[in-house]
């Protein structure tokens, strides 16, 4: 049963982080082909790119069909409806947070049950969190929003820290732990867009 909401979860990540792939690639005004990709780009490539580096091969969008289905067919939703969705980016954004907290806890778990120490499942949760959207920026030629954003991966790398510290908790279960995390990254991106928090910049010289 466990499994099963984790695979319901990860297509759900799966669908929301596709609909901010479509939605950037409407505002750059691609074509309904470059909507798909960059929709199919977030949707799969950090889990793939996870797995890779995991050394679960095949990854699990090339075993699992509907992660790459999801993402096409979310993309073509999102390119025939783009007023209701580019108008409504802090939506967006907010749907984004959920994605972010499944997929952290999801990668973080995969590496647990690989027996990855801390560094391992921490970089497992926050690559599959975040990948796909840095891919993404790359294609636009801008610098990736998880480097500049407002607590976005520093979100991510809390909610596997968490997950990690609760699963040495005796009498919590992996659920439980999921759970918590995935809920601590979704109240962090939450908090950080609503106050537009962001980490400190350096100074250059001569700036105030």
């Amino acid at each position: 049963m466990q499994d099963e909401i984790i695979y319901a979860l990860d297509i759900f990540g799966t669908m929301i982080f596709a609909i901010t792939g479509a939605v950037k690639g409407v505002r750059l005004r691609l074509d309904m082909l470059g909507v798909m990709v960059f929709a199919i780009t977030v949707g799969c490539a950090g889990g793939m790119v996870r797995d890779c580096l995991l050394g679960l091969a095949p990854v699990a969008a090339f075993t699992d069909s509907a992660y790459v289905a999801v993402s096409a067919l979310t993309g073509l939703v999102v390119f025939f409806c783009a007023p209701m969705f580019v108008g409504r980016w802090r939506v967006v954004i907010h749907c984004d947070a959920i994605g972010l907290g499944v997929f952290t806890a999801i990668g973080v778990e995969k590496a647990a049950l690989l027996g990855l120490g801390v560094v391992g499942q921490v970089l497992s949760g926050v690559i599959g969190a975040v990948g796909g959207g840095v891919l993404r920026d790359v294609f636009s030629k801008e610098i990736p929003a998880v480097l500049t954003s407002d607590f976005y991966a520093t979100a991510s790398i809390i909610g596997a820290l968490l997950y990690i510290l609760l699963e040495n908790v005796p009498s919590l279960d992996n659920t439980l732990c999921f759970a918590l995390s995935a809920v601590c990254v979704i109240i962090i991106r939450f908090y950080a867009i609503r106050k537009h928090l962001k980490l400190p910049v350096a100074r250059m010289a001569g700036e105030k």
